[in-house]
């Protein structure tokens, strides 16, 4: 396939048709380098064509306690008192930007997630 910017739908799925015959192919050859740049060149297209939001601040902290399970009460430990945890849970109080570096850290939860305004 000779590798040009993809700009229709019909380039996007020529481009996804290739990349999956050449998967497998081995870093440092042709097909290889091929792969690496069908990669680049589709993953391009597809965050201009399909741009994904960042989630909502507190849905993304319940999110990371459910995934680490964390209580109302570990995260109370994290930010300070219990009823200001259930106050930023239940979107009654905004993050301060010590909480904000505290639940980056600790939940690895990016700051430009946290940071939104909700």
């Amino acid at each position: 396939m000779k590798l040009k910017p993809i700009k229709t739908e019909l380039d996007y799925i020529q481009a996804l048709d290739r990349l999956e015959k050449i998967f497998d192919a081995k870093k440092g050859t042709k097909e290889g380098d091929e792969l690496e740049i069908l990669g680049i060149l589709i993953e391009k297209y597809e965050n201009e064509k399909f741009p994904i939001d960042l989630p909502d601040p507190i849905e993304a902290i319940k999110f990371r306690m459910e995934q680490l399970e964390y209580s109302q009460n570990d995260l109370a430990d994290l930010i300070g008192l219990k009823s200001r945890a259930s106050e930023i849970l239940n979107k009654k109080r905004k993050l301060s930007l010590d909480m904000i570096r505290k639940l980056s850290s600790q939940l690895r939860i990016p700051t430009e997630v946290l940071i939104q305004a909700y």
